[in-house]
């Protein structure tokens, strides 16, 4: 299948960047190349580092970045690794990061990814294909039913966690749950059928849950987000879409502290801290993709971009 990915909010996150012709930029997840085009072809004599643990992605964004190669250093790697990756690159100071938190429209439209519950495919959902992690498949059919209504509730938010997880250990039993369109059979079933047909994908956050539990995408985002900040060069920009309230909180709380002087408890007398602001909010509220957008790309119906800049 051909990797098609349509960037969302590009003309937003190109003003958020703010993007200097001179500058140093980190595309953290390069997916299809589509933001990481535009920021090449507004760079004169600066460059851009751009990151992706999906080797399909790092395929097609290679060529999609062909007449700009020579501004342009791609790398597979997980973007929680991109600091220490740039470090050894010799890369100590940038002028702006984009993290983009979403799922390529590729990812979800092949079916052998397993990421779809409207495609039929094996329950595999890794990003990186080539690391030897549990897979969806793994954690449907081998975790107790504790363990799936935590990840369902966790990660999902799903309401009826219990009743999805009671019925996909039962069904277990009977036969080894190796689909997506299986799994999206047994959670369909697990619902009243007026959720069912209302939701418009009912299956849509038990499927996030896992595919956030199997490539840990929340662990470490509060991490990163704080050494890519460290990064930002005086007037530097940083850039986040997020797509769901879990990882749009995260970012949310260290813009929040990184952008407040003191942290001392509100009846502290004078401050003892010592904590100073390393960013502003470019915007006090998130970014959210315009009402003409959201006709065209669903994708970005529930797109979030934070935006900061270094003090």
């Amino acid at each position: 299948m051909e990797f098609k990915h349509v960037p969302v909010m590009l003309f937003e996150v190109l003003d958020g960047l703010d993007i200097k012709e001179n500058g140093i930029y980190v595309d953290c997840t390069v997916g299809g190349g589509g933001h990481s085009l535009e920021i090449a072809k507004r760079l004169k004599d600066g460059h851009l580092y751009a990151f992706d643990r999906d080797e399909d992605a790092i395929k097609k964004s290679t060529q999609t970045l062909e007449k700009y190669k020579d501004k342009v250093t791609l790398t597979k790697s997980n973007y929680k690794d991109a600091p220490q990756v740039l470090k050894e690159m010799g890369v100590d100071r940038i002028d702006g990061f984009l993290i983009d938190l979403g799922v390529s429209s590729y990812q979800i439209d092949e079916g052998e990814r397993g990421f779809s519950f409207v495609h039929d495919g094996p329950l595999d959902m890794r990003m990186d294909r080539s690391e030897d992690v549990l897979t969806a498949k793994d954690i449907v059919n081998t975790f107790s039913y504790e363990e799936l209504v935590k990840i369902f509730q966790t990660y999902g938010e799903e309401e009826f966690s219990r009743n999805i997880a009671k019925n996909i250990v039962s069904e277990r039993e009977k036969k080894e749950i190796e689909t997506t369109v299986a799994l999206r059979e047994i959670i369909e079933n697990s619902m009243p059928k007026k959720v069912v047909y209302s939701r418009g994908g009912a299956s849509k956050k038990v499927f996030q849950a896992l595919r956030i539990y199997v490539n840990e995408e929340l662990d470490g985002l509060d991490k990163v987000l704080e050494e890519l900040v460290s990064l930002l060069g005086k007037g530097g920009r940083g850039c986040v879409l997020t797509f769901h309230s879990l990882e749009d909180r995260i970012v949310k709380n260290v813009f929040k502290l990184d952008s407040t002087d003191c942290i001392c408890p509100p009846r502290t007398p004078i401050c003892i801290c010592g904590h100073k602001a390393s960013v502003r909010l470019v915007d006090r509220k998130p970014i959210v993709a315009s009402e003409e957008e959201q006709k065209i790309n669903s994708r970005s119906t529930c797109a979030k971009l934070r935006v900061v800049e270094k003090l």
